[in-house]
This record gives structure tokens, sequence and C-alpha cells, in this order.
């Protein structure tokens, strides 16, 4: 079905029940509780830490090993400060927005950014390349920040399908426009190194919105990516 111009195949029911591998979900946005940032960093790192040396220790690992003893602090940290560092809005991207005084009414594309996320049902690595494109309304965006929004939703536990609507979301707030294409072809490790072990094959999502979902548009899109 189609949601917001996306053509992913996404359940959007509030009544939808998560269960093992299905990727259901309720909300456009990650799940947060309202109390999700009353802890700050550091204690966030210490807390997590802590937990974390009691799965270590309870799978049998020995700590008191060099290579092993610091492992749960930078567990922590990375979580925290890095693959998880999306989940707080302090986080999100500052955008600069330009007058487009070149007049382009094209399309522009930013093409195989790197995309780094973790799987929210079983917290293993999703990584592969997402493809964006808009056509500007009259204001354009620094290529970097593309990539930094790309970036800063996938720093978070995701599904696919979200993760591809909440960077288009974000991008037609700030560019002002429906003319959004977002797609994201990525491999997850819970479908590689677990469950059936498939290791060759990767799962492509899309968004089309405004223009994209006239079928000349998407093509030359899709051209533009050898698609």
């Amino acid at each position: 079905m189609k949601q917001n111009g996306t053509s992913s195949s996404i359940l959007l029911d509030d009544q939808v029940e998560e269960k093992g591998d299905q990727h259901h979900f309720a909300s456009l946005e990650t799940p947060m509780r309202e109390d999700a940032f009353r802890l700050d960093d550091e204690l966030k790192i210490e807390l997590i830490g802590e937990h974390f040396k009691s799965i270590m220790e309870i799978l049998g690992l020995d700590l008191n090993d060099d290579s092993l003893k610091g492992t749960p602090a930078r567990v922590a940290k990375m979580y925290v400060k890095e693959v998880f560092s999306g989940l707080n809005p302090v986080n999100k991207p500052a955008v600069t927005l330009f007058d487009n005084k070149y007049r382009y009414n094209q399309m522009l594309v930013e093409k195989d950014i790197t995309v780094f996320s973790n799987c929210e049902h079983h917290f293993v690595p999703i990584f592969g390349r997402a493809h964006v494109a808009y056509i500007s309304s009259g204001k354009v965006i620094g290529l970097s920040k593309l990539n930094r929004i790309v970036q800063y939703f996938s720093k978070r536990p995701q599904v696919q399908e979200r993760l591809t609507v909440q960077i288009a979301n974000e991008l037609r707030q700030v560019l002002d426009t429906e003319d959004i294409a977002v797609l994201i072809d990525a491999r997850h490790m819970c479908v590689c190194m677990r469950g059936v072990e498939d290791h060759a094959s990767t799962t492509i999502t899309s968004y089309y919105g405004g223009k994209f979902q006239k079928e000349e548009t998407r093509s030359e899109f899709l051209r533009y990516l050898n698609l």
C-alpha cells in the first residue's frame, strides 16, 4: 500500500503486534519512552556498562582477561556516543538552506551514501547504501547535509522500512517539497549470521513522493543508480 507517497509496503496499524522477524511497526517515529532523556549520557554509559558486564559474565566470559575487562565500558560508550547516537535529538544535524539562484529545476541525486544501522529485533548490524534525490522548490541544501540526515536516522535501532520513510519525511520538511525520492539497498546481519543464514540477499526499500511518483521521473532517478 502507499503511505505519504511511499512505495514501501508498510503496516501502520497501531494494533499490530511485533513478532520475531516480522518487520511491522506501529509508528513512523522510533519507539521511545517519555523519560528517554532523563539520564545524561555519562550515566547511561555507566549503567549500560554494568548491564553488559553482567551479560558477559552470564555467557561465561572471564572479565579478568586483559582483552575482555574493558569491553563493557567500550560497548557502552559505543552505544551511546556512536551507533545509537541518533536516538538523541541533540545530535540531529543542523541544516542550512540556500536560495536556488541558478534556477536549477531538475532532480539532484546524492547516491551511494553509506548506511550503518542496527536491527531493532536482534541488535545486529544493517549496512548498505542509500540514494536520495529531490527537485528544488526554491531552496537547496548543502550536499553533506544529505549524508548527515541519512546517518542521523541510521544511528538508532531500526527497521529498514521505517528508516526509509524517516529520511524522506525529514527531507520533505527541510526542503519544503514533496518531490523526494529515497532508496536503500542494505544487507541485514540478522539474515546473514542467524536464522536462514543467507549471505547473498539484500533488502531494497523505496519512497517516491510528488513528481517521483510519475513513471518518467522515477525511471530517470533509477537510471542514475544503474537500476
